[in-house]
């Protein structure tokens, strides 16, 4: 049932990707709040949530071609070191009292350029690890692993800033790199994939993938889920933190609390994904989406500290059980050749339309409320799925069910 554990290339990049993730985290809780910290603002904090996963919104496509051209394990050493210089920027410009809302937002950008290129090459690089047959199960344990990173990294991250501040949080996460550089470069023996000629322009590269994503049906509706779900359901580090501050008044230590529940149910999602190969079942998929937009709608009118760390757990066990199975689903119909591009665009709907709802929550949190929305997101993610439920019925159908 962990059949991906048996590949030793695998077994190296999950470990990389374990420490390297618990710094990602701490980095995503300390902008965020070294944001509000200096501008008291909810469309501000937005506005660098937006500002690091624009460039994946916009450039993507740019970085699926490179993953279906080069190695990637080569792509991935290259963006590995690099996403190093702007944590450690972070890290000097806070420690010495230097750090502006401006240089914040200059480092969220510099991060998400990087990451237009890693993403696409990391999520086709797995399949290259263990195999067509062991997908899932490694797909399920990158999510184990982000998400358990999810609950260690934002809780010691919010003791660290109560206790020490923000800085340590950046330079955490600049060191964490290292050991995914190590793991990368200890790998052997991966296997020769045919990459795209040089003879074809990069543009008609970019428009055969669009392509096919758009012809194949269940591929192109999966993707449409994912970007709205994206778009108005996972907007936590942009409203979490006022939830935290100014709803349920539990401080820094309580955001890194919440962010760690939500990460822990995701975490529990994750493993069952692994150790239950038929939980990636489509209409199991749906009645996640279902709960999922339940429990987000409870949380936003709690007020209670339990409670919210309940729905936060209950919310997260869902979000990864339906990102996780759209993405094993959108690899397994998708050709080899296709796949860094493919791969593309599901990476720009699940994190490039971040900046969109990023500042579409900022904004209703400012006019309405930080509660208010959270629930009309909620809302309209779970009308948009019902509505796909009902006008493309295949998507959510049994696999042996034909379009």
């Amino acid at each position: 049932m962990l059949g991906a554990l048996r590949h030793r290339n695998y077994r190296l990049f999950l470990t990389g990707q374990i420490i390297s993730t618990i710094g990602t985290w701490m980095q995503s809780v300390a902008m965020p709040w070294l944001a509000l910290q200096l501008t008291h603002n909810a469309l501000l904090v937005g506005l660098v949530l937006a500002a690091q996963f624009t460039p994946v919104l916009l450039g993507s496509q740019l970085g699926g071609v490179v993953a279906d051209r080069y190695r990637k394990r080569t792509v991935l050493l290259v963006t590995q070191a690099l996403f190093m210089i702007p944590s450690f920027a972070l890290f000097l410009l806070s420690f010495t009292g230097h750090a502006q809302f401006w240089m914040i937002v200059v480092a969220a950008i510099a991060t998400g350029t990087i990451n237009l290129f890693d993403v696409p090459s990391r999520q086709a690089f797995v399949i290259e690890m263990v195999g067509r047959a062991d997908l899932m199960n490694a797909i399920a344990l990158n999510s184990s692993v982000f998400n358990l990173a999810a609950v260690v990294g934002p809780a010691v991250a919010g003791l660290l800033i109560a206790a020490v501040g923000v800085p340590i949080c950046f330079l955490a996460n600049s060191v964490s790199y290292l050991a995914a550089i190590a793991a990368l470069l200890l790998m052997r023996d991966l296997p020769a994939v045919v990459r795209q000629g040089r003879d074809q322009r990069v543009f008609a590269r970019i428009v055969e993938g669009a392509s096919y994503a758009r012809h194949e049906p269940v591929v192109g509706m999966l993707l449409v889920a994912v970007a709205v779900f994206s778009l108005f359901a996972m907007n936590r580090l942009t409203l979490i933190p006022f939830f935290a501050d100014q709803v349920l008044h539990v401080g820094a230590g309580g955001f890194g609390f919440l962010l760690g529940s939500m990460g822990l149910g995701a975490t529990a999602g994750a493993l069952t994904l692994a150790l239950n190969p038929g939980a990636g079942d489509p209409r199991r998929q749906f009645w996640m989406a279902m709960i999922w937009v339940a429990a987000l709608l409870t949380f936003s009118i709690s007020r209670v500290y339990v409670i919210s760390l309940l729905t936060l757990f209950i919310a997260g066990y869902c979000q990864i059980s339906f990102v996780a199975i759209a993405n094993n689903r959108i690899q397994t119909i998708t050709p080899d050749k296709l796949r860094g591009r493919v791969m593309a665009l599901y990476a720009q709907a699940l994190i490039g339309v971040g900046p969109i709802g990023s500042m579409q929550a900022g904004a209703f949190a400012t006019l309405f409320g930080a509660p208010w929305a959270m629930a009309i997101g909620a809302a309209v993610a779970g009308t948009v799925m019902l509505a796909i439920r009902i006008a493309r019925p295949y998507v959510f159908a049994p696999p042996d069910v034909g379009v």
